[in-house]
């Protein structure tokens, strides 16, 4: 698995259901460690923000709805909670994503 894959993956707390999320971390950290840091994903748009990146679905990132990458639940969840990976994001969505991490995470002033 690698940052900027699509997963599905079953995270807990309010978010429920097995759902779509894609790696953040770097790499390196990918073979190393236990858990791994996604954003999920949702096709319903309930909260909108200015930190959620669109994705539209397409056949390389195995989504099937116009959606959301929820940044502001950025959350680490362990491996065995990853069924499979079903795409990769294309490389304009992985700077938009890594543009909104880096504001919601306050590592850089706007």
């Amino acid at each position: 698995m690698k940052r900027g894959d699509v997963v599905i993956v079953a995270l807990p707390g309010d978010l429920g259901k097995p759902r779509p999320a894609v790696i953040v971390q770097a790499d390196v950290l990918n073979d190393n460690l236990r858990t791994i840091m996604l954003c999920p994903i949702s096709s319903f748009s309930s909260n909108p923000s200015f930190f959620r990146v669109p994705v539209e679905p397409t056949p390389e990132n195995g989504l099937r709805l116009p959606s959301e990458i929820m940044v502001e639940k950025l959350q680490a969840a362990n491996r065995i909670r990853i069924a499979q990976v079903i795409g990769r994001l294309d490389d304009l969505t992985l700077r938009k994503l890594a543009r909104s991490l880096t504001i919601a995470l306050g590592l850089t002033e706007v």
